[in-house]
């Protein structure tokens, strides 16, 4: 670690340690170091080989589920023995102390509820579940995957109607659910600091947390590799491994509150 970095992540250690409220934004690069991939990173993110409105769009699940689901199923096959990375287990230690007062996500891979966050708010939902779209009711994903591996096309469906099933999660032209949207929104504009973690900042409602912090007074550290969009409004910017830079700072936050006593 450098000595500029080291820096950075003291002055963001004191900033954590003296607020009143910290919230944390996380997307998909906090789930890397776990072997996730990303989306947009050349040559490696999920969205490099493929045009996400033609197998993740509401429209391609409805128009041809068999296609659909042959990407989430790989999806799902990935996720299945993933386990959350010491950024995960970062921000919990940061919220079993005290200093964290929740977590909002754009990610589905349910890390954040293995390591074990409390105040977790998964804006695009998550892969626990899947469900009909005719029928309703909710199916667990272990149950998902056995009809899943079962049908001869790939497609996990409904018991009672046999339709193909839909993951609980926000698929391109669908809206988020507006309760996530609300609690996002005030949690964001109660902190004194919103730390951005793995997130490009592009995809919007989402991408415009950041800005209600700011304007309530907070204060931003954005904690990714690669430009955002709002790179000029950071209080903070590191670029660095955020596996490593999340432990560094939960170990330098514990110094500096006992510093203060």
């Amino acid at each position: 670690m450098t000595t500029a970095t080291h820096e950075r992540l003291e002055r963001l250690a004191d900033m954590v340690a003296r607020a009143d409220s910290v919230v944390a934004l996380t997307g998909a690069g906090i789930s890397v170091p776990s072997g996730i991939p990303d989306f947009r990173t050349p040559r490696s993110g999920l969205w490099e080989n493929v045009d996400p409105m033609k197998v993740a769009h509401i429209d391609a699940f409805r128009r041809d589920p068999v296609s659909f689901w042959r990407f989430y199923g790989e999806r799902f096959a990935l996720l299945h023995d993933k386990r959350p990375n010491g950024a995960h287990l970062g921000l919990v230690e940061l919220e079993r102390a005290g200093r964290l007062d929740g977590v909002i996500t754009q990610n589905i891979d349910m890390l954040h509820r293995r390591a074990g966050t409390r105040e977790l708010i998964e804006m695009h939902g998550s892969i626990a579940s899947c469900s009909c779209p005719d029928c309703g009711g909710d199916v667990p994903l272990e149950e998902v995957r056995r009809r899943l591996a079962a049908d001869a096309l790939g497609v996990p469906r409904c018991a009672v109607c046999s339709g193909p099933l839909k993951p609980e999660v926000v698929l391109f032209g669908e809206l988020l659910r507006e309760e996530r949207l609300a609690r996002a929104r005030d949690l964001c504009v109660g902190a004194d600091v919103l730390l951005c973690i793995g997130s490009s900042l592009e995809v919007h409602p989402v991408a415009g947390l950041p800005l209600l912090t700011r304007r309530a007074g907070g204060r931003i550290a954005i904690l990714t590799q690669g430009p955002t969009p709002l790179d000029h409004f950071a209080d903070v910017r590191l670029d660095g491994d955020v596996e490593v830079e999340l432990q560094s700072l939960t170990r330098a936050v514990a110094q500096a509150v006992g510093a203060r006593g």
